[in-house]
């Protein structure tokens, strides 16, 4: 008897992981968005900002090019999040652990100001993390971090500024966290709004995304033949692995 609980017990458990992971992987073929998921804990994620001439990449073009002289090929590519008109990023921005701009916890006009806005970052053991500005607190443990705005879900739910239907419609790229603490990057094929947006990242169980940018937004992702190289933007993620 113990043993057909326990054997009931483990197909029970596999249909629900199964069918968990179809829908992910549904929702993650949803033809709408460039999608990449990514696994911090056994990839080598970095946020990129400068050379080592203390000029900006700006673009994914000069970002490779970088890499792959240093033996280095560029698996994913997505700029992160937004700037000021000389490339230095808008608010929060860690590179190695050190502070290279700070928080910026002020308002104003803009979808930066958008509150509740919000900080992607990953600690120094390899933890991805995304919270509202105003939770962000810095242990000394942060190797890299971004802040941008608005946030798309929180906590589970849609941002309550953003309206189902809405007409203001725009290229638009973010990020969020799975429920198995794996990293999703997607970017808008087409111009889409907030709500659909932020509706995708919650369709795939993310609990909380982050808007990154719009029009300027560019992904390379040659596995699925969408290579983006070009754009003028400040804070660049990427994936990378040795040649």
């Amino acid at each position: 008897m113990q043993k057909s609980k326990k054997y009931l017990l483990i197909v029970f458990y596999l249909f629900i992981v199964g069918g968990s992971m179809a829908f992910l992987i549904k929702n993650q073929n949803d033809d709408r968005f460039i999608t990449y998921i990514a696994n911090s804990q056994k990839q080598v994620i970095q946020l990129y900002l400068k050379d080592d001439k203390n000029e900006n990449f700006r673009s994914i073009q000069n970002l490779k090019s970088w890499l792959e002289k240093r033996g280095k090929r560029l698996i994913f590519a997505m700029n992160g999040g937004m700037y000021k008109p000389d490339g230095s990023p808008q608010g929060l921005f860690i590179e190695g652990g050190k502070i290279l701009s700070p928080l910026d916890t002020t308002s104003g006009g803009g979808n930066f100001y958008l509150k509740p806005n919000g900080v992607f970052y990953i600690t120094t053991n390899n933890k991805p993390v995304i919270c509202k500005t105003a939770d962000f607190k810095d242990n000394g443990k942060i190797k890299y971090a971004t802040q941008s705005g608005p946030m798309l879900v929180i906590d589970g739910q849609i941002h309550a500024a953003f309206k189902g239907g809405s007409a203001n419609l725009n290229i638009r790229n973010g990020v969020g966290i799975l429920p198995d603490g794996r990293i999703v990057f997607a970017m808008s094929k087409n111009p889409v709004n907030f709500y659909d947006f932020a509706e995708y990242f919650k369709s795939l169980g993310c609990k909380n995304a982050l808007y990154l940018d719009g029009l300027v937004s560019r992904t390379y992702l040659p596995e699925k033949n969408w290579e983006q190289t070009d754009g003028n933007f400040g804070v660049i993620m990427a994936v990378t692995a040795s040649n």
